[in-house]
């Protein structure tokens, strides 16, 4: 859309700071996700590795503190804010995510293409726990933007082909990442499962 791209061309301007801007805010209300700025800036970086660290180190940080202050605002004006951005639809996906695999449901969320601002809205709604919700996200975040910068770093232009169409079909994206978090959570069971089986008397 061409308003994104006039709001990137002005957070550009400052460089990694943008970066840091643009993720923070994006943690807390505004709707440009960080990938627009973060992947470009990641393939001018290519064969860098410090400076692909410091967008990776840039972008998770800033988005994990944007998430706080989104909390704060949930706190407060969580319920208005869902129905005033028409995210409805966001929350009973997230509600659904914690009630059923609780931090993993989080960590899922952190990863996902789910607004990042809508987890930091829910969380500061229902106070949850900070700690539990600052690691999710951390960790979260963190593969997701480091899984970004990896592959471009192994793969360039393929790499941003593929992310690319990713972007383009957020819903697809989203459902595969929820089938894999769903499929972890089983096999950790099961895994659990065989322990407990072993230990048992025959």
């Amino acid at each position: 859309m061409a308003w994104k791209e006039t709001v990137l061309e002005a957070f550009e301007v400052f460089g990694p700071a943008s970066l840091f801007l643009l993720s923070f805010t994006e943690a807390i209300v505004q709707p440009i996700p960080p990938d627009l700025m973060y992947i470009p800036m990641l393939a001018n970086a290519m064969g860098d590795v410090p400076l692909v660290v410091w967008l990776w180190l840039v972008v998770t940080s800033a988005s994990v503190l944007g998430s706080l202050v989104g909390y704060a605002i949930g706190e407060r004006w969580g319920t208005s804010l869902m129905q005033r951005f028409g995210q409805e639809h966001q929350l009973a996906k997230l509600e659904t995510l914690t009630q059923r695999y609780g931090s993993w449901g989080i960590f899922i969320a952190a990863f996902s293409p789910i607004p990042y601002k809508v987890l930091g809205w829910m969380a500061g709604m229902g106070h949850m726990a900070k700690k539990p919700f600052i690691l999710a996200g951390l960790c979260g975040r963190g593969l997701r933007f480091g899984l970004e910068a990896v592959l471009i770093g192994l793969y360039g232009q393929q790499a941003l082909d593929a992310m690319a169409w990713f972007l383009d079909n957020e819903i697809l994206l989203g459902v595969g990442l929820l089938l894999l978090g769903a499929g972890t959570v089983l096999l950790w069971r099961w895994w659990s499962g065989l322990n407990e089986e072993s230990q048992s008397p025959a």
